[in-house]
């Protein structure tokens, strides 16, 4: 049974890994002896979360704008000259943006869109060439979408660019995986509910009781909820799960 949830000596790309759901993912593999490469925009704060992870594990930071192309090239060109191959690709990286549907801007169309949904796409086409090199018939390279419950029901909330956008993800994740079989690189996609993250906390200030009392668990997700989850998608205990969206979230999903 110990094997099949064995990640020790992979190596993994974490997007978005320096706070949130990310880090919680990038911590849980650090912890099971896998190498973990994280970034985020703000390269002090990429480094001061990998010096974190550090403490447990192995981890490298590569701070990059993940919503730009230029970004993702150079990044990848980075990662390629420290590994010859890439195990995991962990697409965490994402915006929100709030705001009434009178006075919704653009830029909070773009920005959203531009991060939660071109980045994921790219970066995974441009890390192809790592992740081909680590993939078997028998023990597959992983890509692991984040996107939201918000992309399965229709928000309370007036995030009316994430929302859409996390639901591309999920269909994203069905194309991919549907493409990328063949070549040995299962796509799957993870859809958080209710987290403890820096992303929650206006809503929680406003909506806290209200939120945990929608969640049939009575709690919010935490740590070894998105590690646990995480691991399982990269371990040979999913060599047969492709294409899929599972829900994270205590079962609000299935309420609703």
């Amino acid at each position: 049974m110990d094997t099949l949830f064995d990640v020790s000596g992979k190596v993994a790309f974490v997007t978005g890994g320096s706070r949130g759901i990310g880090f919680m993912i990038a911590r849980g593999y650090c912890e099971r002896g896998v190498k973990v490469y994280i970034s985020s925009r703000k390269a002090d704060v990429c480094a001061s979360a990998a010096e974190e992870l550090n403490k447990v594990g192995q981890c490298i930071a590569l701070p990059a704008d993940l919503s730009r192309v230029e970004e993702i090239e150079r990044v990848v060109l980075e990662l390629g000259k420290l590994e010859s191959k890439v195990d995991i690709l962990v697409n965490n990286a994402g915006a929100t943006w709030g705001g009434s549907i009178d006075e919704f801007p653009e830029v909070g169309w773009d920005k959203v869109m531009d991060l939660n949904v071109k980045g994921v796409f790219f970066l995974t086409q441009k890390l192809l060439p790592l992740l081909l090199k680590s993939g078997t018939a028998e023990d597959p390279a992983r890509v692991i979408n984040i996107g939201s419950i918000d992309g399965m029901h229709t928000s309370k909330f007036t995030n009316f660019s994430y929302s859409p956008s996390k639901a591309a993800v999920h269909h994203l994740t069905r194309m991919l995986a549907t493409h990328l079989a063949s070549r040995h690189i299962l796509v799957n996609a993870i859809a958080p509910g209710p987290f403890a993250t820096e992303m929650m906390e206006p809503m929680m200030e406003t909506m806290g009781e209200e939120i945990i009392s929608s969640v049939p668990v009575k709690r919010m997700g935490q740590a070894d909820d998105a590690a646990g989850m995480a691991v399982f998608l990269a371990a040979k205990a999913s060599c047969f799960v492709n294409g899929a969206v599972i829900p994270l979230d205590g079962g609000c999903v299935a309420a609703t």
